[in-house]
């Protein structure tokens, strides 16, 4: 037991060696389920290293060595893997053979046991998805206590002569087992409380990006217009907690908040030289207020001495800087810098959806546009006849047909919505028929089966008239006595179906995009997409000289009217 003072003091330089590792880049790069081969090379030579030092720090005994090697051996495999472990055990069981004594095959043979060990309760927590076991001292006592228990065996097994080999472990095996075992919770408890401070600030700054992007990306639709700027800037400066923070486009301040505002006013021209520099070169910027510093152009009493200065791009091109500021008595952190650069690309992340959905948006109303704009001249030639010869007949019955005529037309021109009610589009369908109608007379039969529960739905607007159109004017030089259309609405599961059902089945051609009329049910399709998802949109079924089924599927609007009645 006299050995037990002296290795427990090796294993306190082991504990300080684990405190300084615990904060270099290598372990935090150890951290990162992405390693680089540098990073494993660095992780391999360092703990083959204190392992190695584990053998010079031995105590001499009876031609052999009481030592604290195993805690770089064990903690190796179990951080690093089996492969990390094994490597690392063989190389210093390399070392301590070469060290000599007549124990030094057994040596060298249970280092590279000890490693494979702990790379075992490695594999074997990994496997049981307990990860975060990897850091816990009590697994890692029990590792090395075991990986101890094996070394002693090992000796006796392999070391001669045997009478030498036991009398060696009966001194040995309790101080080397008791210290080893120590040592190696205390080493990996000091990484573990480190990696818990990592993984703490990770989860924290992970809140604040969130809440970041939750409280910005509403603003972000109008671009770095308006008071936009103000607004990003407050948020940012709450967040991230520096002194101060200015948005600029390419030449003016245009939100400034925090220390400095009185003399960085909002609208002036930027004559920084750091933001000046990054405008020019779209490189980020930073001056950290040691050996260089944010200097101010306006002000000599500034209190401002450090800045960071992140270029702000859309789809390539710089629009304009973000730029984050701490004063002469605070310095500017490291994870301030990162967080602050990962939010700047975050936004312009958010800056390039925002132009991609208006580009959408827009888009969506040339398709609209180009759909109200799809008045067939046939049909309008066609109407016309037919009220002049309903004229000489009836000519209130004209005057009923001029009025849908011209309800249709200021539908058609001025409706600005992207989207109306099914009851809105009904009304128009229903102006449309009654001239369709009147045109065909029994030729023609149309009925309408809505339920109403659906009737507030919002759809995209003139969506069941192009529906109705390319029946009637694929179904009319099929039918030769009567054309019978049926026009559904039901709920279906979670879906609302409207459907546009004919006897003709007329309408059974693969490619329609490149007709009048398949353009419109291709822009029609497109349209519910765009609202709904790609999921959504519209199926034809068509049975030819039978019947055709045009089917258009979108998901249910819980503020329906009547929805809630619907489903009891």
């Amino acid at each position: 037991m006299k050995l037990l003072i002296p290795l427990l003091q090796q294993m306190t330089v082991f504990a300080v060696i684990a405190y300084l590792y615990s904060k270099t880049s290598g372990f935090k790069t150890l951290l990162s389920p992405n390693r680089r081969t540098r990073d494993i090379l660095f992780t391999y030579l360092f703990f083959s290293s204190i392992t190695i030092f584990g053998s010079y720090m031995g105590l001499p005994i009876k031609d052999a060595l009481a030592n604290t090697r195993a805690i770089g051996a064990v903690t190796s495999g179990l951080i690093g893997g089996p492969i990390m472990g094994g490597a690392v055990g063989i190389t210093a069981g390399i070392h301590r053979f070469m060290m000599g004594g007549f124990t030094d095959f057994a040596c060298g043979l249970s280092t590279t046991v000890e490693g494979l060990i702990g790379g075992f309760f490695h594999y074997y927590l990994v496997k049981k998805s307990q990860d975060s076991l990897i850091y816990s001292y009590k697994v890692a006592f029990a590792a090395t206590f075991i990986s101890e228990a094996a070394q002693m065996l090992i000796i006796l097994a392999v070391a001669k002569p045997f009478t030498e080999a036991l009398a060696l472990v009966e001194i040995i095996a309790l101080p080397m087992i008791l210290s080893n075992s120590v040592g190696a919770a205390l080493f990996i408890s000091i990484l573990g409380y480190q990696k818990g401070m990592v993984d703490e600030y990770g989860a924290l700054f992970s809140k604040k990006a969130l809440r970041v992007a939750d409280k910005t990306l509403h603003l972000f639709s109008k671009g770095l217009t308006d008071d936009v700027p103000v607004k990003l800037a407050k948020v940012l400066k709450d967040e991230i907690g520096v002194s101060a923070v200015a948005v600029t486009d390419k030449t003016r301040i245009l939100a400034f908040e925090g220390e400095g505002s009185r003399h960085h006013k909002v609208g002036t021209n930027v004559t920084s030289p750091h933001t000046l520099s990054s405008v020019e070169t779209g490189e980020v910027v930073f001056a950290y207020g040691i050996t260089s510093s944010f200097k101010c152009p306006i002000d000599a009493n500034c209190e401002l001495n450090s800045v960071l200065v992140v270029p702000l791009k859309v789809d390539g091109e710089l629009i304009g800087t973000i730029q984050l500021f701490e004063s002469k008595n605070k310095s500017f952190l490291n994870i301030n810098k990162s967080f602050g650069e990962g939010l700047v690309n975050l936004m312009s992340t958010q800056l390039l959806i925002a132009k991609y959905a208006e580009q959408k948006t827009l888009l969506v109303e040339s398709e609209l546009k180009l759909l109200q704009a799809q008045i067939n001249p046939h049909f309008l030639f066609n109407t016309l006849n037919t009220i002049v010869s309903v004229t000489r007949v009836s000519p209130d019955k004209a005057i009923e047909l001029i009025q849908h005529l011209s309800n249709m037309f200021r539908k058609n021109l001025k409706r600005q919505d992207l989207s109306s009610k099914l009851e809105e589009d009904l009304d128009h369908v229903n102006s449309y028929l009654k001239i369709e109608k009147a045109r065909f007379g029994d030729q023609l039969d149309v009925k309408i089966d809505i339920d109403p529960a659906i009737m507030q739905m919002k759809i995209p607007c003139f969506t069941l008239q192009p529906l109705i159109e390319n029946a009637i004017k694929h179904g009319m030089v099929k039918v030769i006595d009567r054309m019978e259309i049926v026009v559904k609405g039901y709920i279906e599961g979670h879906l609302c179906v409207l459907e546009v059902r004919d006897n003709a089945g007329a309408f059974c051609h693969e490619k329609t995009e490149g007709s009048e009329q398949g353009l419109g049910l291709a822009i029609v399709d497109k349209r519910v997409k765009n609202m709904f998802g790609s999921i959504y949109g519209i199926s034809v079924d068509c049975v030819k000289d039978e019947s055709t089924v045009v089917r258009i599927s979108i998901p249910l609007s819980e503020d329906s009217l009547g929805l809630q009645n619907s489903h009891n």
